[in-house]
C-alpha cells in the first residue's frame, strides 16, 4: 500500500458555517456597539450624515444627564424589587408544578398540563385590562370598601408590580419537560425509606434541576427587568412605581431633542448592565440548562 494511500484523508474546516456564525454575531453586537456609542456622542452629532459611529470627543455629560432627569435610586429600586420577586416567584412555582405533573399520579394531571400550555399561546398583553381592573377592585386595599368600590386597590403598591407575572405557564413546562428524565426508581427507593413528596422534591429532585433552574432564571430575569408595557400602565397610576424602562422612555419629554437620542442611549446602557453582568456570572449554567432542556 502506498505512502498516500495510507494517509488519512484530513477534515475540511466548515468555512461557511464560520462565516454565517460571525455575520450573525456582527449582527446582533452592531447594534449593541452603536448604542454604546451614541451614548458618548454631543448635542447634535447623532442623525448627521454621512453617519458616524465614532463620537468626535468620548464624553461622559450624556451620563450625568440622565442621572440628573431620572431618578435612579427610586427606578432601581422599583426595578430590583419587582424582578427579584417575579424571578423568585416563578422559580419556586413552575419546580412544584413541574414536579407534581412530571411525578405525582392524580386525575385531571393531563389536562391541568393542557391548560398551562393554551396559557403559552396567548401574548401576555391580552390580559394586562383584565388585570388592571381586578387589581383596581382589590377588596380592602388602596381606599376600597370590602366589595372593591370607592379606592384604587392595589394599582398604587408595588404589589401591581409583580402579581400578573408570578406564574409562568412556560416555567411550568420547562421544568416539568425536565423532571421527567428523572428515574422513577430513585424516588421510589426514597418512599421506602420514608420520605415524604415535598423532601423528594427539595432533597433529590431539586438539586437535579440546577442548570435548568438557572436558564429559566435568567429569561425571567430579563423579561421581568425590561417589561415596559405593565409597568407604564401602573406607573400612571402611581408615578412613584415607575421603572428604568419607563423612565428612560420618560427622557424624551424633558429633553432637548438635539440631546435625546445620546442621553436615552446612556440611560440604556445603564440599564442593560445588570442583566448583562447577570449573564456573564451565570453563563456557564445557562448554556448548560439550554442543552439539557432540550432548547437548542
Amino acid at each position: 500500500m502506498s505512502r498516500s494511500a495510507r494517509r488519512r484523508p484530513g477534515r475540511r474546516r466548515p468555512w461557511g458555517s464560520y462565516a454565517v456564525v460571525v455575520a450573525g454575531a456582527a449582527l446582533t453586537l452592531v447594534p449593541f456597539l452603536d448604542m454604546l456609542l451614541t451614548s458618548f456622542k454631543g448635542p447634535g452629532e447623532y442623525g448627521k450624515l454621512p453617519y458616524r459611529f465614532l463620537p468626535q470627543a468620548f464624553d461622559l455629560s450624556n451620563y450625568r444627564a440622565a442621572m440628573e432627569q431620572l431618578n435612579l435610586p427610586l427606578l432601581f429600586r422599583n426595578s430590583v424589587i419587582a424582578t427579584a420577586v417575579i424571578t423568585g416567584s416563578i422559580l419556586v412555582t413552575s419546580a412544584l408544578a413541574g414536579y407534581a405533573l412530571a411525578k405525582l399520579h392524580f386525575p385531571g394531571r393531563e389536562v391541568i398540563f393542557r391548560l398551562v400550555l393554551s396559557t403559552m399561546m396567548f401574548p401576555p398583553f391580552l390580559f394586562f385590562i383584565p388585570h388592571f381592573l381586578i387589581l383596581v377592585h382589590w377588596p380592602g386595599a388602596g381606599g376600597n370598601d370590602l366589595l372593591g368600590r370607592g379606592g384604587a386597590g392595589l394599582t398604587v403598591s408595588l404589589a401591581a408590580l409583580v402579581m400578573p407575572f408570578l406564574v409562568s405557564g412556560f416555567g411550568i413546562f420547562l421544568m416539568r419537560q425536565f423532571m421527567i428524565s428523572i428515574p422513577d426508581e430513585l424516588l421510589e427507593a426514597a418512599r421506602i425509606d420514608g420520605a415524604g413528596e415535598f423532601a423528594l422534591w427539595w432533597r433529590i429532585v431539586l438539586p437535579q434541576t440546577k442548570p435548568v433552574a438557572v436558564t429559566l432564571a435568567l429569561l425571567t430575569f430579563v423579561n421581568a427587568w425590561n417589561e415596559y408595557i405593565w409597568a407604564l400602565l401602573i406607573s400612571t397610576a402611581n408615578p412613584r412605581l415607575m421603572t428604568l424602562p419607563v423612565g428612560i422612555q420618560m427622557l424624551q419629554s424633558y429633553l432637548d431633542p438635539d440631546r435625546m437620542v445620546p442621553v436615552m442611549m446612556a440611560g440604556l446602557v445603564l440599564s442593560i448592565l445588570p442583566v448583562l453582568l447577570l449573564f456573564l456570572l451565570l453563563q456557564k449554567h445557562y448554556l448548560r440548562g439550554v442543552m439539557l432542556s432540550g432548547l437548542k
